[in-house]
């Protein structure tokens, strides 16, 4: 017992006490390497991007993965010595490990052990910002922690009484007080997000009773989504060159050049391997993704896992039932590409691809005009004969249209414009010569 007791004392901690971190992940394949290693570079970027110092990468080659180590013994005690050697605080795998799995390792290590997942729940934490991100990351965190609370009463005793029945012993009655409270909270959390989401809700109906046209820049957490709505904009919003910089959504309004007023929406990046937790948690608002008209799918050409970062946004928007929305594609930073052969091949793989650098504000124009592109493919051109006095309908179409003629004839008001489909039914009875429109 009281060896116990003396390991659990040398594993409690606190994750912000720990500064150096040997990170660790496994491959199945020779060929397997370099993307293990590139998921790593990634890994040391997040564990950066909380403020640890990452004194060693593990590249480790797996048959199977251990039930009750991940790795098997010999691989683990590989770490465990390069962990010594390289005096890492902790111990950071690439793959999320089951509670048994952290608690064996944390024998084993007589260190802390955390995986991929709970290091972006902590960063998470560390950046949130409004009310809304601050609950969606409290509840992340005690969904992830509630079949772990086990782990933290592994020195307390356990006691079976003879006789009749079985007598519960401090520890378990400790976990079953944890379980309770942390159950307890997660509902109250819920409630929370909940009356959060109708707030949004609310939001999202005036947005489009406007008749505004909403894009959602959407994108692989680090692409520059920030950048470029700040070089759109000149919005006050945080550019920094971190994983996770932005959580909390930012709505900026935006003028095209054919004067089509428009919503930018900058939404928090999407990750390889997201927590299902954080997916739950962040819905409402990666939801900003669902409800937006049109997607800006920022990608970042440059990056070596540029490809695989485009397939996980898409695996994220499926999740959201989201990838059938009109969506353009931003080949972003290609001021720094050296080979634009690149770009041919995102266009053959894509539709409506655009190359800019967001931080140089270069290719901006052929961007402008491929959305206003994309919100007249939403649109309907008419021919309306609207009498004057109306002329409250006419202005109705000039907020949230986009009229390309207008002409007066008697007490009539003629009018070619573009409008959403929601405004059709107000339209019908003034079509001029049953000319209805193009989708063009």
């Amino acid at each position: 017992m009281k060896e116990e007791k003396k390991l659990y004392e040398e594993i409690k901690y606190d994750i912000s006490d720990l500064k150096t971190a040997l990170v660790a992940g496994g491959y199945h394949r020779a060929s397997d390497l370099p993307l293990c290693n590139e998921h790593l570079e990634e890994l040391e970027s997040l564990a950066n991007t909380y403020g640890f110092q990452v004194v060693g990468k593990e590249p480790c080659s797996i048959r199977t993965i251990d039930a009750a180590l991940f790795f098997g013994k010999g691989k683990v005690e590989e770490l465990r010595i390069k962990g010594e050697e390289l005096k890492a605080d902790v111990i950071i795998f690439d793959d999320e490990i089951s509670p048994n799995q952290q608690r064996n390792l944390e024998k084993i290590f007589k260190k802390p052990v955390i995986d991929r997942t709970e290091l972006i729940l902590e960063i998470f934490s560390q950046r949130a910002q409004t009310k809304e991100a601050l609950l969606q990351v409290e509840l992340a965190k005690c969904q992830y922690q509630l079949p772990r609370l086990k782990r933290l009463w592994t020195h307390l005793s356990r006691q079976s009484a003879g006789g009749k029945g079985f007598l519960k012993g401090e520890g378990e009655k400790q976990i079953e007080i944890d379980r309770r409270l942390v159950q307890k909270r997660i509902t109250q959390l819920k409630k929370g997000i909940e009356e959060v989401r109708h707030h949004r809700d609310i939001q999202r109906r005036a947005r489009k009773r406007s008749g505004i046209p909403t894009f959602s820049i959407i994108g692989y957490t680090n692409v520059g989504k920030s950048t470029l709505l700040h070089a759109l904009t000149e919005a006050d919003v945080l550019v920094e060159d971190k994983l996770f910089a932005t959580l909390d959504t930012t709505t900026r309004k935006f003028t095209l050049p054919n004067h089509q007023e428009i919503l930018l929406i900058d939404t928090v990046g999407f990750i390889r391997k997201i927590p299902h937790t954080l997916v739950a948690a962040f819905k409402s608002t990666l939801e900003e993704a669902v409800f937006a008209d049109i997607l800006l799918h920022l990608i970042d050409v440059n990056h070596p896992l540029a490809e695989e970062h485009a397939e996980s946004t898409y695996e994220v928007l499926k999740e959201l039932s989201s990838e059938k929305k009109p969506i353009v594609t931003v080949l972003n930073k290609v001021d720094a590409l050296e080979d634009k052969s690149l770009i041919a091949r995102y266009k053959l793989k894509y539709p409506r691809v655009v190359a800019i650098s967001a931080l140089e504000e270069k290719g901006f124009d052929e961007l402008l005009k491929t959305m206003m592109d994309v919100i007249k493919d939403l649109r309907k051109t008419v021919y309306l004969r609207i009498p004057q006095k109306k002329y409250s309908l006419v202005s109705e179409l000039m907020k949230e249209g986009h009229i390309l003629h207008q002409d007066y004839e008697g007490n009539d008001v003629l009018v070619e414009v573009e409008i959403p489909m929601h405004l059709e039914h107000k339209v019908k009875e003034y079509l001029e010569d049953d000319r209805a429109c193009s989708n063009s």
